[in-house]
């Protein structure tokens, strides 16, 4: 196995979180985004603030100054081809704009192993669970067309844990870690490919952060799993948290959503976990919701899917109705799910009429 990588990923945000651990970790890292934020990131860097247990303060981490090479550029400056390994960082409607979907098409014909860091799971991964009608779920993607040309094989996905944000107040290169959770990544399919995941956790487990006046272990980590369910394990969080940040006329933050009233929050989360189970899953591949409810507490402001419909979106990630879509094949529903898809819906139909 070489040393380092070469990793393409698609999107700036959460993939500038990623891209900086991976850098860190002593690989090279291109990241797609718009040409103001490529420019940003080529001359001052990623810069990534996290917090750290018993830290005061946040720990600011530039992609200039760590081990590895981070850099950044358009839709047309890379060819997959050249990469080990590429990472799905936009949000799923992102992939059917101009330029993006070309370079969609080129990863397919590159045969590249792909990495999803979406909460959207795209449709070839979707076809790696066993017994699902992946036919069924078309209509809950933006343009399900997209991914018609993957080889499932090269489709893997891994739950975006960690929370961030783009600090309004910055420039467009800086983020802000709000929870530093790990990202956990389902296998691919071939052992070879699986050998890649599992080389780059073992660096990014192993990098220390250099601050100057000591070295350190950072949180974020990459966690590799055997069963294709474990990133299935963030649809209860996105279910009982995210999605009920929407409201008929405002949004409120996900601890709202989650303690504003918990029993109904606990009801929908375990929903959400017996319809994984019935898919396949093992307890042991969902997160307890006692954990997810505790991490919720320190979530104090609306999910990016509510900010995005508030901000006028006319497209967001469905993974609301896609686990209602999913649970009808398995004979379940659930009255708030149905009524969370509802208000999404209701205010798609308001954005698009006014765009």
């Amino acid at each position: 196995m070489p040393a380092t990588y070469n990793i393409l990923i698609m999107g700036a945000s959460y993939g500038s979180l990623l891209g900086t651990k991976l850098a860190l970790a002593g690989h090279t890292v291109k990241l797609v985004c718009l040409p103001a934020e490529a420019e940003l990131i080529n001359t001052e860097g990623a810069i990534v603030r996290m917090p750290l247990k018993g830290r005061e303060g946040l720990v600011e981490i530039n992609s200039k100054k760590l081990p590895g090479k981070l850099g950044a550029g358009g839709t047309t400056a890379f060819n997959p081809a050249d990469f080990d390994l590429v990472a799905l960082a936009m949000q799923e409607p992102q992939y059917r704009s101009p330029g993006v979907r070309e370079l969609l098409d080129a990863v397919v014909k590159a045969k590249v192993p792909c990495m999803s860091i979406m909460n959207m799971p795209p449709l070839p991964y979707l076809k790696r669970i066993p017994g699902l009608d992946t036919d069924a779920c078309r209509d809950c993607f933006t343009d399900a067309a997209v991914w018609d040309g993957f080889d499932p094989k090269l489709m893997t996905l891994c739950s975006p844990d960690p929370q961030a944000f783009r600090p309004p107040e910055d420039k467009v290169n800086v983020l802000q870690v709000r929870l530093p959770t790990n990202f956990k990544s389902a296998r691919f399919d071939s052992d070879a490919h699986t050998a890649i995941l599992r080389q780059l956790a073992a660096n990014i487990e192993a990098a220390r952060f250099d601050t100057g006046s000591e070295k350190i272990e950072l949180p974020v980590k990459l966690k590799v799993h055997d069963s294709v369910f474990v990133p299935l394990a963030k649809w209860g969080m996105l279910l009982a948290g995210n999605y009920r940040c929407v409201q008929k006329d405002e949004m409120r933050s996900i601890k709202e959503a989650v303690h504003g009233d918990l029993a109904a929050s606990r009801a929908v989360y375990d929903w959400v976990v017996r319809l994984c189970i019935s898919l396949g899953a093992s307890d042991r591949d969902m997160v307890p919701f006692e954990k997810y409810a505790n991490a919720a507490l320190s979530l104090g402001s609306p999910s990016s899917a509510a900010r995005a419909l508030a901000a006028g979106a006319p497209n967001i990630e469905r993974v609301d109705r896609l686990v209602q879509t999913v649970a009808r094949q398995k004979g379940m529903h659930n009255d708030v799910v149905d009524q969370t898809v509802t208000l999404v819906d209701g205010w798609l139909e308001k954005n698009r009429k006014k765009a």
